[in-house]
């Protein structure tokens, strides 16, 4: 290995292929940091290079498409390379003078790509070797201070000298040799954050002990059954000093080293692994999905490549789709029809899908077909599917129940199934060939679109007959002929066209259908919940519209929400959305499958409403974002390293119910991009966690808008508790630290739901007999503002909400959690965690005009009592007191402020004398301390204690108001009557509801 190392340093004369017939020598060598492949002489200078780390893999012979379509293809196998490297796959091919050479650059650059190659990091020493910009081996003050800059530390020079004076520690005073500098480099990325948070569990000594450790990583990392030994093993594993692994103690470079390992990652080691149950029906599962998979860039004009075949697969991709056409010869060929793609041969496409199909995992592959040739061609496909893929086609061993049910995945391991078109069971067994509709699995129809955007929608709108849907998917039928030989690979994927989506599920399951994104988008908005049952019975690809001619992606989430299996992307394009399919699919260990939840795949499901699974617990993310590591500056910042220092901040983003979709941010921190400090808490509520994607995004503030910094997307589910670090996705060093705390909630005793429960029993008339108006929104109310250093905020508009508004309203802070912490916990985490709305709560006041009291309505003595025996006296809940502040649970009108600083009132309406007093229910007082002290906590003794008080988050002011403060307040006959009926109901609603019983026996 030394001598592969030893040998690229000193550098080889190389032949460089460059398109068709370009062929350049150049001499490439490893520089003496071992961080990258340069070569010369280039254009380009410096940037003639190729990290080490950029390197996706190393192949030996000539197995790029380079190498076949080059015009004097006379070279030795065994002289030649391929380096693919970069975002985009590109590949380095190379030719060396005899098979020797080109066998140590293979041996020496695969040891490189294994990590093992260098005791230091190779960040630092690539980190060393940019900021020596005169070469000697040594950093001097100034290239030092241009080095702070480019990493975005904001010191003062003197310091910066101090420091540098105490690493200099050599007799060649006034520069750092590469050891000086990693003991300077340690100075100035000590972690307060992480020091601080280690002498909480040391009692403030230099180190932790065995004791120590294990109550962190207990109490904070939510681990379980942790022993001695394991304490053990982080010591001697992650301690430097020999003298603390001697004594069996952690000190901070070692606690420093173990919470940025991948111990400390925010991603669940576990999912790098399969760890979800592989045996159900693959109409169960969601399949990471290519589209136009041999493309290498836009719809018209990009190359096609049989590589992009090999980098998908790998990607853990398990549906790729081949356009064939008749080629020249009787060879059929690949590429994207009627447009100035380059083509490829469908034998090559093959034998690429053979090599890398389950290089990465055994699950199934799905080969969608797009058949445009004549039949002779079709035939040789066959052959070519057959010769090469031999025993993965084989599904004859494949036992299927009489339900006709797709088989799971862990029946199809090692196996490809060929989706495409297959002849109807009328045709003669013996007839070579026959006529079948259309292929329907590939390019849209601008006709559907016309349609689905015409007369079709609004009528189904208007009406639920399903056979306007039939004429949605409804067009002119055309035929084709297809071969008998390849008809016969097509068994579990028989491609499909829709024509009913209610009813076209339960004839047979064993059949694909096709929908570009825009039809499905229709479905999903009119028919939620018939996509959803849709999916339960058979497969669905979606795919993009043929409008996205720049190979650009939609978003997949809303399709995933509605349970469609094959969402088709295309992986050439880099970008938020292929960042949610990856994090989709990381989930299960990257191997393609990732199972949908049980809601989706039995039973009704709605993905569109507020509350698409009432009664099922719903969960609360309280993610503190403490600290920042090493922000880069903007890739696209015109000045580049010499830019101004960064302004960071971090965007934290919920991707999937609609319900659940949110996203909040932090405040800006100036001028520090190497290790800011927010320590904000952000609090969001989910529905179906199980779908959820968390994406947390770094931004760098601007006067004129904000520049992407980076970013890191993850399941909600794979998402480890405690303390932990972000690193964002392409970027070796930069990262967040936060710390995650996950906790079930449910909504037993809000306040809201008790009116939800009266509209149950009570006509809507009756209970909102009167017209509320309009309400100012709560949303402005909530925003934070201030200068830079304040949160930034999304604005919103103050709309108005209806007397619906107000029912229908979910409070995510109302409602007990799962847990047993102590009071003081709850109050620490509360006073951390709580929201700007709950703090608010804290600052409404109540006024009342002089006089009220004396006509204040004392309820009546009730005693309810339940079928469990319990009884619950209300005498107490009316009880006098003029100190504290009186609410009046159905006049008050909530009255709306931006501003930050001032208390918010709510008025009284004042009683005239025509105006009874004994009139209705609707028109009682109570103290609003009494009822939070004595009501709630009854309510609240039969549910589970709570990290987020419900009695201190519920805002009673945010109640609706029976009457309007501009309603006449004189009272006719009728009006009283109602009002009698209304008091009627409420007694019946409190002998008979169990939200007015405590848990006391």
């Amino acid at each position: 290995i030394n001598r592969c190392i030893c040998s690229m340093q000193a550098g080889s004369q190389m032949i460089k292929l460059k398109g068709k017939s370009k062929a350049l020598v150049r001499l490439f060598y490893l520089d003496e940091h071992k961080s990258c492949i340069r070569w010369r002489p280039s254009r380009k200078h410096e940037r003639a290079k190729i990290t080490i780390d950029s390197i996706h893999e190393v192949c030996e012979g000539m197995r790029t498409e380079v190498f076949r379509r080059f015009a004097n293809n006379n070279f030795d196998p065994n002289c030649c390379f391929s380096i693919y490297h970069g975002d985009h796959v590109e590949s380095l091919d190379l030719v060396s003078t005899n098979g020797e050479e080109a066998r140590t650059w293979i041996t020496g650059l695969k040891y490189l790509l294994a990590g093992i190659s260098d005791e230091d990091s190779l960040a630092k020493r690539q980190t060393f070797s940019e900021a020596d910009k005169n070469g000697d081996g040594n950093l001097s003050i100034g290239e030092v201070l241009q080095l702070l800059h480019k990493l975005n530390v904001n010191l003062p020079k003197q310091k910066v000298r101090e420091m540098f004076q105490e690493a200099d520690t050599d007799e060649n005073q006034g520069s750092l040799t590469f050891d000086e500098f990693c003991t300077f480099y340690k100075m100035i990325s000590t972690r307060r954050d992480l020091y601080l948070l280690m002498i909480t569990y040391n009692n403030h000594k230099e180190h932790m002990d065995l004791n120590d450790l294990q109550r962190f990583l207990e109490n904070e990392q939510k681990m379980v059954n942790v022993t001695k030994d394991y304490c053990k093993m982080i010591i001697n594993q992650f301690e430097p000093c020999s003298e603390n692994q001697t004594h069996m103690v952690l000190g901070i470079d070692g606690f420093t080293n173990y919470m940025r390992s991948p111990a400390g990652d925010i991603f669940n080691p576990e999912h790098y692994q399969v760890n979800q149950d592989m045996t159900q029906p693959l109409t169960n599962y969601y399949i990471a999905s290519s589209h136009n998979t041999y493309l290498t860039g836009d719809q018209l004009l990009s190359q096609s490549r049989v590589d992009m075949y090999a980098y998908v697969l790998q990607a853990g991709c398990r549906c790729v789709e081949v356009d064939c056409w008749d080629g020249p010869d009787g060879e059929p060929i690949v590429h994207h029809g009627y447009t100035l793609t380059s083509k490829i041969l469908f034998k090559d496409v093959i034998e690429t899908i053979n090599k890398y199909a389950f290089a990465k995992t055994q699950y199934p592959v799905i080969l969608s077909i797009e058949n445009h040739c004549t039949v002779p061609q079709q035939k040789k496909m066959a052959q070519y599917l057959m010769e090469v893929l031999q025993d993965k086609l084989d599904l004859s061993n494949i036992n299927v129940n009489e339900s006709r049910r797709l088989p799971s995945p862990e029946v199809l391991k090692g196996k490809v199934l060929v989706k495409g078109k297959k002849l109807p069971a009328n045709i003669d067994a013996d007839a070579e060939e026959g006529d079948v509709s259309d292929e329907d699995s590939g390019e849209e129809d601008e006709e559907e679109e016309q349609q689905i955007n015409g007369d079709c929608v609004s009528k189904s709108v208007q009406s639920n007959d399903s056979l306007c849907f039939m004429q949605i998917f409804f067009r002119r039928r055309k035929t084709m002929r297809l071969s008998r030989a390849l008809s016969d690979l097509v068994k579990y994927t028989k491609s499909v066209r829709v024509h009913d989506i209610e009813t076209q599920a339960y004839v047979c399951s064993w059949q694909v259908s096709s929908l570009n994104e825009s039809l499905t988008n229709q479905i999903l908005q009119l028919k939620p919940a018939q996509l959803v049952r849709f999916n339960q019975r058979q497969l669905l690809r979606v795919y993009p519209s043929n409008y996205r001619v720049d190979s650009s992606n939609f978003n997949p989430q809303p399709f995933w929400n509605a349970g469609c299996h094959l969402v088709a992307l295309n992986y050439q394009t880099e970008g938020r959305m292929l960042q949610l399919n990856r994090a989709k699919f990381a989930v299960n260990g990257n191997c393609g499958y990732v199972l949908k939840p049980k809601c989706m795949c039995k039973g009704a499901f709605n993905p569109m409403l507020e509350d698409p699974l009432p009664g099922h617990r719903k969960s609360q993310l309280v993610l503190k974002i403490i600290s920042g590591q090493q922000l880069p500056k903007p890739k696209d910042s015109m000045l580049g390293d010499r830019g101004e220092i960064i302004d960071p901040f971090v965007e934290v983003e919920i991707i999937g119910l609609p319900v659940d979709c949110n996203k909040q941010q932090t405040r800006v921190v100036d001028d520090n991009g190497f290790n800011p400090m927010w320590e904000e808490t952000l609090v969001y509520t989910l529905h179906m966690p199980q779908i959820a994607l968390v994406r947390f995004m770094v931004w760098d503030h601007d006067p004129i808008g904000r520049d992407f910094i980076g970013q890191r997307t993850i399941a909600f589910k794979s998402m480890m508790p405690g303390y932990r670090h972000v690193y964002l996705e392409g970027m070796e060093e930069a990262s967040i630290f936060v710390h995650v705390a996950i906790n079930d909630i449910t909504g037993k005793v809000t306040f809201i739901r008790f009116f939800s429960l009266l509209r149950s029993h009570l006509s809507l008339s009756l209970f909102l007999n009167l017209d509320y108006g309009t309400r100012t929104a709560f949303g402005p109310i909530f925003l934070r503002k201030g200068g830079k250093n304040q949160a930034k905020v999304v604005k919103g508009s103050a709309d108005c909400y209806t007397k619906e508004d107000f029912l229908n309203r979910r409070y995510s802070d109302d409602v007990s959690s799962k847990g047993s912490r102590s009071t003081s916990q709850s109050t620490s985490l509360l006073r951390g965690a709580q929201s700007e709305p709950l703090r608010r709560a804290h600052k409404v006041c109540f006024q009342e005009p002089e006089g009220s009291h004396e006509a204040r309505r004392h309820l009546s003595s009730i005693t309810c009592s339940g079928g469990a025996g319990v009884a619950m006296d209300y005498n107490n809940l009316a009880s006098d007191s003029k100190d504290s502040s009186d609410l009046d649970i159905q006049t008050s009108v909530v009255q709306s402020h931006l501003e930050d600083t001032k208390e918010l009132t709510v008025p009284k309406r004042k009683k005239t004398e025509c105006e009874p007093e004994d009139v209705a229910i609707s028109k009682m007082k109570v103290p609003a301390s009494t009822l939070n002290n004595q009501f709630l906590s009854k309510q609240i003794s039969g549910s589970e204690s709570s990290s987020l008080s419900s009695l201190d988050s519920l805002d009673l002011s945010t109640l609706p108001s029976r009457f309007p403060d501009n309603q006449q307040q004189t009272m006719g006959t009728l009006q009283r009557e109602m009002n009698a009926l209304f008091e009627q109901k409420m007694l019946e609603i409190r002998c008979h509801s169990p939200l007015f019983f405590g848990d006391e026996s």
